[in-house]
């Protein structure tokens, strides 16, 4: 059953789904495009006249960015690249911190939603409020996935078999939701770090020669499954192993 493909009902769009979906949408562009102004900066500082690089030597990218909103840009030295490169970089980490800000604001009130929607999600273990946020928004209301291996589709989980002759293995599943999908992984890894009973399931695979990217799959497919049932009937407790 979970290897096959299953029908989806179309997401009802209600009032705490929709208000995810935007937040989400605006905070992933915020992100990215601090991301893309960061790399920008560092660029810049690399490539910009040595009495513009010697301020930022031996700093880290967070250093970076505050030396730069700091500058004071003037024309008195009469190098015109200099000031430009001072004039740019300031603009670029203040941008950055506009768009941090943005960002911080979007992931407040998606805290905020989810609290009053399925507070519960954000007790489970790799579970924060982003990744409860876009979990929400794939699940959408009870009865969209008919059982846990549409739900596993959905996320692009479920097992794909690759075996070859007497050796049994199965692919990664790169169709489905892949927000979805990375907020699976996101869970998987924070379980893989913090969580003892994960841990010793890893362990156990690792002994009877699973990788480790055949373990964070089997992991996925299980989380997603669990999740499903929570979901669903958010009474059931969740099996986080």
């Amino acid at each position: 059953d979970a290897l096959a493909r299953t029908q989806l009902a179309q997401p009802k769009t209600g009032p705490e789904r929709a208000a995810l979906q935007m937040r989400l949408t605006a905070r992933r562009a915020a992100v990215e495009a601090a991301t893309t102004a960061q790399r920008q900066l560092h660029a810049l500082i690399v490539t910009a006249p040595e009495a513009v690089r010697s301020r930022f030597r031996g700093q880290n990218t967070r250093a970076m960015i505050t030396t730069a909103a700091r500058l004071r840009p003037t024309t008195a030295s009469g190098d015109v690249e200099v000031t430009t490169a001072l004039t740019v970089l300031r603009d670029l980490a203040r941008r950055i911190r506009t768009l941090e800000t943005e960002a911080a604001a979007h992931e407040t009130a998606i805290l905020t939603i989810v609290r009053s929607w399925r507070p519960d999600l954000l007790t489970l273990t790799g579970v924060g409020p982003i990744v409860a946020a876009t979990v929400l928004t794939a699940w959408s209301h009870p009865g969209r996935c008919r059982n846990d291996a549409a739900f596993a589709m959905l996320a692009g989980v479920a097992p794909i078999p690759a075996s070859s002759g007497k050796t049994i293995r199965y692919r990664l599943n790169r169709s489905g939701d892949r927000q979805l999908n990375r907020a699976l992984h996101t869970i998987t890894l924070s379980r893989l770090r913090y969580d003892q009973p994960t841990r010793a399931y890893a362990d156990r695979r690792r002994a009877q020669g699973k990788t480790d990217r055949e373990i964070k799959r089997c992991l996925k497919r299980y989380i997603a499954r669990d999740l499903y049932r929570r979901l669903e009937n958010p009474s059931q407790p969740l099996d986080a192993s």
